[in-house]
């Protein structure tokens, strides 16, 4: 074996810092996909409506969005660390709160809280896991780090209809507890102290403008309705931008957006999260309003999606780092163009596994595309700058989500108004959307680095 591959092979200690990782990123993956199956069952034990229901999910994705930009900054100045044991703390106080609710707004307060936890523990892990593995190794550590998001779709509704159909709602919030603390107590041996401190000021000027800007355009795209939500956040944000470029060390660097790699890899993760994330909210509502599932049964259809995106990551991890993204993520964009083809053409009856046999190939496609596109990100960047360059990535993601679910959800909507009685013609023109956005992200991803560095 040859130094070469000797110094890039993934080590024990690397090994055991994913390990530690996962067990406390898949709270928060697994907590967002358990909390949409409880909605019904919320709606009843607190005599509410579903509307309000609903802001126990838009209150925890508020308070994601306004605490990523925070994430870098405060990791430069305390540590990756710090605050990820102070993350998870967060998280694990916040779930209990949510658990010992006593009405819905006690409820909704709590997932707030509970959301400053959740929403600093995804880019954390990414800062931590890229800081140990180094320029070689990105790849394969990337496939790991994602690992999460793609088990979470599967074990989520599964485990949360299970507690719903056998137990008490409260207990999808209990059951971070004990995850939590065993996460903490993993982290505490098993994350090593970075050791830097940067004793700069917090921009506190552009606190003030872009946590409120991202939370009123994510509000505002749930509130079709009310267009001037979203135009006060888009003024913010254009607010925080002049301010940004004028600042020597703003909240937000977008001068690291100069950098081609990150550019072009933050502008495939927002057009990729457009269709990934809008095609999960239409995927499950197609087999409830169309076919009649439970969300059980709806989010056991959905496995084979996630099961293809599992199979995948290994070899994505290693073809990423032995040829580089670009030829990598056309590939994955090609494979998820092929499976979202079927879905443009479901009717009533269409065979389960023609839709199965979609969803495999779908998520194999989203594996190949989201590993080489966060390992390229930080190709060519100094270690130094990769905190502020993972809360800008993260932030890009779930803006791209929260925009794909609400645009494709008011597309869904207009198509049911022309297509009354027809929901199955309804989602198939949706579908073509999904498509839409899909080969969107060739643009971008033309622009990603052919080969390795």
């Amino acid at each position: 074996m040859s130094d070469t591959s000797t110094a890039t092979r993934l080590d024990s200690a690397v090994l055991k810092l994913s390990a530690v990782v996962v067990t406390g990123t898949i709270t928060a993956m697994l907590d967002m996909t358990m909390v949409n199956v409880a909605l019904a069952d919320l709606t009843r034990a607190f005599h509410t409506s579903v509307v309000t229901a609903q802001w126990v999910s838009t209150a925890y994705l508020l308070s994601i969005a306004m605490v990523i930009p925070l994430t870098g900054r405060l990791a430069e100045r305390f540590g990756t660390r710090t605050m990820w044991l102070f993350a998870l703390t967060v998280f694990l106080v916040g779930s209990a709160l949510c658990g010992a609710a006593w009405s819905v707004g006690s409820l909704i307060m709590f997932r707030i809280a509970q959301g400053v936890g959740g929403g600093m523990i995804v880019p954390l892990s990414m800062m931590i896991l890229v800081q140990a593995a180094g320029p070689d190794r990105r790849g394969r550590v990337m496939a790991i780090a994602t690992m999460p998001a793609q088990v979470a779709p599967i074990v989520g509704p599964l485990l949360g209809g299970l507690i719903i159909d056998s137990g008490d709602w409260r207990w999808i919030f209990y059951l971070n507890v004990p995850v939590c603390l065993i996460a903490l107590l993993l982290s505490r041996r098993g994350i090593p102290d970075d050791g830097r401190r940067e004793l700069r000021r917090l921009d506190l000027p552009g606190m003030a403008l872009l946590s409120p800007a991202l939370a009123l355009i994510v509000y505002g795209l749930s509130q079709t309705g009310r267009p001037l939500l979203l135009v006060s956040g888009t003024v913010l944000l254009a607010a925080f931008i002049w301010h940004a470029l004028r600042t020597p060390a703003p909240l937000l660097d977008l001068r690291l957006f100069a950098h081609r790699p990150l550019a072009a890899a933050s502008a495939l993760n927002f057009v990729s999260r457009l269709s990934i994330f809008g095609a999960l909210i239409l995927i499950p509502l197609y087999y409830q309003q169309v076919r009649g599932h439970s969300a059980l049964t709806a989010g056991m259809l959905l496995a084979p999606q996630s099961l293809g995106t599992m199979l995948a990551l290994p070899y994505v991890g290693r073809l990423t780092d032995r040829i580089g993204a670009r030829p990598v993520v056309l590939t994955g964009i090609a494979v998820t163009t092929l499976g979202a083809l079927a879905y443009t053409q479901v009717a009533a009856h269409t065979h389960d596994l023609v839709l199965a046999a979609s969803l495999l190939v779908w998520g194999v496609g989203i594996a190949a595309v989201a590993v080489p596109v966060s390992a390229a990100a930080y190709q060519g960047l100094p270690s130094t700058v990769i905190p502020s360059a993972t809360s800008a990535i993260t932030m890009v993601q779930t803006i791209g989500a929260s925009v794909g679910a609400a645009v494709l959800a008011a597309i869904l909507q207009d198509r049911a108004t022309r297509h009354p009685g027809a929901m199955a013609a309804a989602f198939a023109d949706t579908f073509w959307w999904v498509l839409a956005f899909t080969a969107l992200a060739l643009i971008p991803a033309l622009l990603l680095p052919m080969r390795r560095a």
